[in-house]
């Protein structure tokens, strides 16, 4: 072996002393050629083909470089590597397709100095580049046996490579046949091996193998342990499966009965098939382990099936592809809902950190995962009054995500089993609401909506809401433990959306763990669009109506919103269309109509009847006494009429219509400041000693309460002591004091919106609430004018008209007394 090497070494020699300066190049594809190596190569191209024939006529030698791009069909210089290997052909098979079959041997490196032709094919001048090495350095052994000694253990992992293989390594001693041997015979890219033949220094060769191999030795020893774990585990298997077969056999010759075996046995797929976690999977062997030893007559044969039933039932590891695209869910957000930007950007807000962390691969760690999930904001709470479409933004939410929507009503609830679930101890036990809405959507990430959380109740029984702290917190609802299950369930890919009416009610716990968004009360403006883009055609779908058999025109809209609704939403609105759209189809299915019917105001009032409300402050303002008051309740802003009158008596105040302990508060505050500045407001004093005041707040039979009718309470009181009537088109809210200022007060955007809808055109508020007008409608404010006011004079200035017996003198006087209050 020795000696033919030596004499392929003299035979190599030999060619390199007459190689020419000039080479032909022949480009190879996904290949290397490395010095002292056999190669095959196909040759197909024809210029190729040409020089191999031209090569054969002359001295044999080509220059082998490898491409760099494989796609390129005729490469070009600067498209092929400069450093390669001199070969020299030893046969040429002609096949019958035209292609050639070349056999080749490498003979030493080459680097090109300069490319002389293109044409017919690739010609270069080169030089010869022979590894530096100094054959008699310490260094130069000590790389070599370590090459050989790892060669020789990768070569003892791959048992489809022949023992003689490392003999033959072991017989090289030269260290360059020894490394250019074993890199032409290893897995190793193509890129990686030019870069390999382009080292210059023989060592650097050498280390760049040992770390390869290396590598490789490491590969290979994990896949043999990985092999052996599997085989191992499968003759395991082999051999419960033959016990079992043999089992089977048994009972059969024994006559007993194999259908809770069999039962069994159905149950154990259905386990292996489910992907439970581990601890879910232990607990479901070990009640299969006490189902099997357990007779099928036995009490609790039939509570361990259902138990096992909910566990491979649940979608453990079954998730929805999220549908990232941000401009797909604008636009659904856009088809489901009008208007409503903030909770819009917020769900695309969510949808683009979504995006980016799995575009961007920002995977958290494990203590990382709660503030991640926290900060893609899956937990919202939708605020507002009824109608206004905070149950539905869940389904377009879900839509527009690509996930499945489920939805819990939490109203009246007072159990908190219905959260957890009750322990199997208990006949009829089973899993809480929360894990019967997740098997029910049949995926571990759903939208899940929990509607009226602020009407959860609680009794002896327990409190719903600590449950659904779990349930709401990122940090712990990876690991949500049902009382039935018994296990942990992973709620973290969940969006939870809660809904309410009411804040307050909310305790504060479990307002912390969401993110309020507040959804006030529609403008006449947006309750139009609502019903022509999204009501009328839904009311004409459910009542059988094809597109233009009804047409409602904008006044007639406008006639149902102001005088049959009078709400914050549109659930109303929407029942009334519905109303008109049947009596239409009655219509049009008794064959009246040809032609549709077009609904106008006063088609709307032939169908629906007379007006439900109407707008009065005009009509209950002409009397002194009387102001009108704006006012926040539970399911938007309202108009609140405040009514005062006197008699004889000795200066009592007696207050009616239910008010409440703040509310009595600021009548009485009002009457205060109103005998305090009797002169100032030109009042008899001695009224006060020889009249009682009756302070009356309608509707009756509804409580009220808060500090915010103080400004109308000493309206009211005022236009009547000094016989001026308020202004009809004037509503007004704030807090008084006793020195006569007027302070800031909440829900301005509702009690605007309410004035708003009743008709009024000018709104009184504190001075320090003019902030909160950026929140108002730009359709409502170009309506309506604003007034701000710091103290009761400016207020009774702009609410009450001017006296009607006042010398003009005096009036002119006193308007200069008084600054004016500014109109926004």
């Amino acid at each position: 072996m020795l000696a033919s090497l030596k004499g392929l070494e003299d035979q190599t020699q030999g060619l390199l002393a007459r190689m020419p300066e000039e080479l032909p190049i022949l480009p190879l594809r996904n290949t290397v050629a490395l010095p002292f190596a056999m190669i095959p190569l196909a040759v197909g191209i024809p210029r190729s083909v040409r020089l191999v024939e031209d090569a054969l006529a002359g001295n044999h030698l080509i220059g082998l470089m490898a491409m760099k791009d494989p796609e390129i069909e005729e490469p070009l210089p600067g498209q092929i590597y400069e450093v390669g290997t001199v070969a020299y052909i030893h046969r040429v098979i002609h096949s019958d397709d035209g292609n050639l079959q070349v056999i080749v041997q490498g003979l030493e490196r080459i680097k090109i100095n300069v490319w002389t032709a293109t044409s017919p094919y690739l010609k270069a001048r080169v030089s010869l580049a022979p590894d530096m090495v100094d054959l008699e350095s310490v260094e130069t052994e000590a790389l070599r046996r370590t090459l050989l000694q790892v060669a020789r253990e990768v070569i003892n992992l791959m048992p489809n490579l022949p023992k003689e293989v490392a003999l033959f390594l072991e017989q090289l001693e030269n260290p360059r046949h020894l490394t250019y041997m074993i890199a032409a015979n290893m897995r190793m890219d193509m890129k990686e091996m030019q870069q390999l033949l382009e080292l210059d220094n023989l060592n650097d060769k050498m280390r760049r193998l040992i770390s390869h191999l290396t590598r490789e030795r490491e590969l290979l020893s994990l896949g043999q342990k990985i092999t052996e774990d599997a085989q191992e585990e499968m003759t395991k298997q082999q051999r419960e499966y033959f016990l079992r077969q043999q089992l089977e056999a048994i009972r059969r010759e024994l006559g007993e009965t194999d259908e809770a075996v069999a039962e069994a046995e159905e149950y154990r797929k259905k386990i292996e098939a489910a992907g439970l976690p581990e601890e879910a999977y232990k607990e479901a062997m070990r009640e299969l382990k006490r189902l099997e030893k357990m007779p099928p007559q036995a009490a609790e044969y039939s509570v361990i099936k259902t138990y096992l039933d909910w566990l491979v039932e649940l979608p453990w590891n079954k998730l929805s592809e999220d549908n990232l695209d941000i401009e797909n869910a604008r636009r659904v957000l856009d088809e489901d809902h009008y208007d409503l930007q903030e909770v819009k950007n917020r769900i695309l807000e969510y949808l683009a950190v979504r995006k980016l962390v799995a575009e961007r691969g920002m995977v958290p760690d494990e203590s990382e995962k709660g503030d991640a999930s926290e900060a893609m904001g899956a937990i919202l709470c939708f605020v507002g009054p009824p109608g206004v479409g905070k149950t539905s933004l869940g389904r377009s939410i879900a839509r527009a995500l690509g996930r499945q929507f489920t939805r819990m009503s939490l109203g009246g609830m007072r159990d908190e089993a219905e959260i957890r679930g009750h322990r199997r101890t208990y006949i009829g036990a089973m899993p809480g609401r929360i894990i019967q809405a997740i098997k029910r959507a049949g995926t571990r990430n759903p939208v899940f909506m929990l509607d009226e959380v602020d009407k959860i109740g609680m009794d002896w029984r327990g409190d719903p809401s600590s449950a659904l702290l779990e349930v709401l917190d990122p940090q712990q609802n990876h690991a949500f433990r049902d009382h039935y299950l018994d296990v942990d369930f992973d709620l973290s890919d969940v969006i939870f959306i809660t809904t309410a009416n009411l804040l307050d009610p909310i305790p504060e716990p479990l307002r912390d763990r969401m993110e309020i968004i507040r959804l006030d009360g529609y403008t006449e403006y947006e309750k139009v669009h609502i019903a022509q883009q999204f009501l009328i055609p839904r009311q004409q779908k459910v009542n059988g109506l094809r597109d233009g058999e009804v047409r409602f025109t904008e006044d007639a809209i406008k006639a149902i919103i102001r005088d049959y609704t009078r709400e914050a939403g549109v659930r109303n609105l929407e029942r009334e269309i519905g109303s008109i759209c049947r009596k239409v189809a009655v219509e049009v299915a008794a064959g009246k109509v040809s032609d549709g019917i077009e609904i106008t105001p006063e088609r709307v009032r032939e169908y629906l009847g007379k007006p439900k409300y109407y707008s009065d402050a005009a009509e209950r303002t002409e009397i002194p006494g009387v102001a009108t008051g704006l006012a926040w309740t539970p399911v938007g802003g309202d108009v609140l009429f405040i009514e005062a009158t006197k008699m004889p008596g000795k200066g009592g105040l007696t207050l009616t219509g239910q008010l409440g302990d703040v509310m009595k508060e600021s009548a009485q505050i009002a009457y205060s400041y109103v005998q305090a500045k009797a002169h100032e407001l030109g009042i008899d004093p001695s009224l006060f000693e020889k009249s009682n005041l009756h302070i009356h707040v309608p509707a009756g039979a509804v409580p009220k309460d808060g500090p915010s009718a103080g400004v109308a309470m000493i309206t009211a009181i005022t236009s009547l002591l000094t016989n001026r009537p308020v202004r009809a088109d004037v509503g007004m809210t704030g807090e008084i004091t006793l020195r006569g200022q007027v302070l800031p007060i909440g829900g301005v955007k509702q009690k605007v919106l309410a004035a708003h809808r009743a008709g009024l055109k000018v709104v009184i508020l504190p001075k320090r609430n003019e902030a909160d007008l950026d929140e108002i409608p730009e359709d409502v404010r170009k309506e309506l004018e604003f007034v701000l006011v710091e103290r009761v004079d400016e207020l009774l200035k702009a609410a009450l008209r001017p006296p009607k017996e006042e010398p003009q003198e005096e009036a002119e006087a006193e308007a200069e007394a008084v600054p004016e209050p500014e109109a926004v």
